[in-house]
């Protein structure tokens, strides 16, 4: 798993590629949890995500509820075909905001 993290739009955005899995879920969970905590917009890329285990879905879960308590919108976008499918068992995909692109992310949080 690697990720860059930039700003834009007043919003924090983190690109996620490879797996996230039980070897990878703590540092997700220690940038997304770092996210929050700058007080803006947090947009979750997943377009790069080819594996995602219930280890990484809680910790979007865990950064996803610390935001909420905060009042800050938190997006996941791009999600790759095998993410969704993840969310979507688990019926997530009706708890997270979900948008195509980070445009159309940054407008919904804007």
């Amino acid at each position: 798993m690697e990720y860059s993290k930039r700003e834009q739009g007043g919003a924090q955005i983190v690109s996620f590629t490879g797996d996230i899995d039980l070897q990878s879920s703590p540092e997700v969970r220690k940038v997304l949890l770092a996210c929050v905590e700058e007080g803006s917009a947090v947009l979750v890329d997943l377009s790069g995500v080819e594996y995602i285990d219930s280890s990484g879905v809680a910790s979007m879960v865990e950064s996803f509820q610390n935001a909420r308590k905060k009042s800050q919108d938190y997006i996941l976008v791009s999600v790759s075909e095998a993410a969704m499918r993840v969310l979507q068992l688990a019926r997530l995909d009706k708890v997270f905001d979900i948008c195509d692109t980070i445009e159309d992310a940054l407008a919904k949080s804007g």
